[in-house]
């Protein structure tokens, strides 16, 4: 059953929004009940469109697209920003989706490591390229970058409803870019906008070098430096949890599927216990 924890300060920062909509009559419920049914349609639509491979489509049971966007409160309006969009797992979803009446933003990550930095320039490059094989689906798209805490290829000041970011976290903090990434999502969302997370959860008290080694973060630490950046706790979720998840293994969450970077080496053992176990989180900026 999923677990959500509210944190009362977000009442107060969206307090003059929610009264704004009463009094103009948009938060009517028969009108919330019918932008919920034709968000949850659309979704659902996006979710099982041809564009998804049945690759992707086969780790939705590990990664709950529904629910988790549904946690996130997308609606179909919305300008959202993904960051470091890899192959486009969820880009898959998202751009048709929000293509009729929102807008898509990705940022690639681009590391300050420079033998990384290529890599993610390589990547950067073939995901245009994928985006650029299907206008039909993802002609509206916006493709920039994130750098050292800035984004460039967009104008990110104050402009969004949603950052999005999946299983980033451990990367930006072995780089030493979590702090300057946080303060960038923040400014780039609209005043009572979300920034929405989802990454590999550690067991509390988990050493920082022990994070960086194994790719999993504790829950607590990803809090604390959102709180730092300004955002306020909104909700948990724990829709990709995995009490299977033991995270001892010789090469990290990297062990698990999709990567089983061990090869053969316990292969059948870490399919059985599938993805990992995973937080996710709900900011907000007041």
């Amino acid at each position: 059953m999923n677990a959500y924890r509210f944190d009362p300060a977000r009442a107060i920062a969206i307090a003059a929004t929610v009264l704004t909509l009463a009094i103009t009559g948009c938060a009517s419920p028969s009108h919330e009940r019918d932008l919920q049914s034709n968000s949850a349609a659309s979704l659902d639509a996006a979710i099982n469109g041809p564009q998804r491979a049945s690759r992707a489509r086969a780790r939705d049971v590990y990664r709950h697209p529904r629910e988790t966007l549904q946690f996130f409160e997308l609606n179909p309006a919305q300008a959202v920003l993904k960051i470091a969009p890899g192959g486009g797992w969820y880009a898959d979803i998202l751009a048709p989706y929000l293509r009729d009446s929102g807008q898509l933003y990705e940022a690639q990550y681009i590391s300050t490591s420079p033998d990384l930095a290529r890599e993610d320039n390589a990547t950067d490059s073939e995901y245009r390229q994928k985006l650029a094989n299907a206008p039909a689906v993802y002609g509206k798209v916006v493709v920039g970058t994130l750098h050292r805490g800035e984004f460039q290829g967009f104008d990110a000041n104050g402009k969004f409803d949603r950052v999005l970011t999946f299983r980033n976290i451990h990367n930006w903090v072995k780089d030493g870019q979590l702090d300057a990434n946080m303060h960038a999502f923040f400014g780039a969302l609209k005043h009572g906008g979300e920034l929405g997370v989802e990454e590999h959860r550690a067991r509390p008290g988990t050493s920082l070098q022990r994070m960086i080694d194994s790719g999993y973060v504790t829950e607590a630490f990803v809090i604390e430096h959102a709180r730092a950046a300004g955002f306020v706790l909104s909700a948990s979720s724990e829709i990709n949890a995995n009490s299977k998840d033991t995270k001892d293994y010789p090469n990290g969450v990297w062990s698990l599927p999709p990567t089983y970077k061990g090869g053969d080496i316990d292969r059948a053992r870490f399919a059985a216990i599938g993805e990992s176990d995973r937080m996710t989180l709900r900011f907000v900026k007041p």
